[in-house]
């Protein structure tokens, strides 16, 4: 009844606070004093490597923690535009008062770049709720098997933290593949809980030799999962770029132990689908835009970044729903799934869509 009660009286507030809503007005007095939204002050600022930042955030009222191993939207403002990303919170899910985020910043990477380079203490981002279904069982694993490469590293060192938290006392694995020992942010920690805690085992593998040269066994091979993944009751959880996943995807397949990976992408393959029985043909036409692209076989948002145009969009792996656009005609292909769709005027994510023959989109 109370937390009835509550949405009422903000459903009123809210009303009475037109034309904008209440957080409009209350920023004006400190970003940090919101009705309905999440926000977070940015408390600590680090670099501990060449190409990432940690940011530790300290969240409004709002805030309900996270499961480890979950993403969270962070949005900024940029030049007077909002954008937003998902990133995983590292920190343990028991510690709900604070969320650490550690970004590393591509090269075309725009917003992980303006969060390494221009965020600063101080700074306030906004926060939607955590999200996903890459977590730990309720029932942990009589063997964790955590597999990360690059900045997949985020999702499974908190899942490593929470259970050091809560004294899981079965082996737990942690295999990380980075470039070298400078690239991987939180080092110290690995090495420190694995000296101290017997039955966390931390094994990292590097692709640059000290003085910076290719080294092809930092790689994923074969045997770097022998005894883990095939040890009674073991369950894998996987994150990071997408040829590590597949290489353990496939390795997991062929040992006959696919049904105990469990693994989250951070990017997705958007290459066009060449099928010698249907060729890539026809015409894009952005209709609110009153201009049109011969479809090459990307998808929709990258066809329309091509030609000029600046749509919003969050993830570009079809989490977030930020870049939904309705199609006016045509058919398209979710590249996550392989199904077609040509009914008209639906809403569909122009991020994981690619137009198959011609294509009218609302954009």
């Amino acid at each position: 009844m109370a937390h009835r009660l509550a949405g009422l009286l903000e459903n009123l507030v809210e009303a009475t606070a037109t034309p904008y809503p209440v957080d409009r007005y209350l920023e004006f007095v400190s970003p940090m004093l919101t009705w309905r939204e999440t926000r977070a002050k940015v408390v600590r600022h680090e670099r501990r490597t060449d190409r990432t930042v940690t940011l530790t955030l300290a969240p409004t009222r709002q805030w309900k923690g996270h499961v480890a191993g979950q993403y969270v939207e962070v949005s900024t403002v940029v030049d007077g535009v909002r954008h937003r990303r998902f990133f995983s919170p590292a920190n343990a899910e028991q510690d709900a008062r604070t969320i650490e985020l550690t970004v590393t910043a591509h090269d075309d990477g725009f917003i992980s770049k303006h969060l390494r380079e221009n965020v600063r203490a101080g700074d306030v981002l906004g926060l939607g709720t955590a999200a996903g279904a890459f977590t730990l069982p309720a029932q942990r694993p009589e063997h964790t098997v955590l597999v990360s490469g690059g900045s997949g590293i985020t999702p499974v060192i908190s899942m490593l933290r929470t259970l050091v938290a809560e004294g899981h006392h079965k082996p737990v694995t942690l295999v990380h593949y980075a470039r070298s020992a400078d690239d991987v942010p939180y080092l110290a920690e690995l090495e420190a809980t694995a000296r101290a805690i017997g039955n966390v085992d931390v094994r990292l593998h590097f692709t640059r030799t000290a003085d910076g040269e290719r080294f092809d066994g930092g790689r994923f091979a074969p045997e770097h999962l022998d005894g883990l993944a095939d040890a009674d009751g073991a369950q894998v959880f996987l994150c990071g770029p997408s040829s590590l996943m597949t290489q353990v995807r496939e390795h997991m397949d062929a040992r006959g132990l696919g049904d105990r990976l469990h693994s989250e992408a951070f990017t997705v393959d958007t290459a066009p689908v060449i099928d010698p029985n249907q060729p890539i043909t026809g015409t894009l036409t952005y209709t609110e835009s009153d201009t049109a692209s011969e479809n090459d076989g990307r998808t929709i948002l990258e066809q329309a970044e091509a030609t000029g145009l600046n749509p919003e969009y969050g993830c570009r792996m079809g989490i977030c729903f930020s870049c939904t656009k309705v199609r006016k005609s045509g058919c398209t292909r979710n590249i996550l799934t392989g199904e077609l769709d040509s009914e008209a005027d639906q809403p569909i994510q122009i991020c994981v869509s690619a137009p198959v023959g011609d294509v009218d989109i609302e954009l």
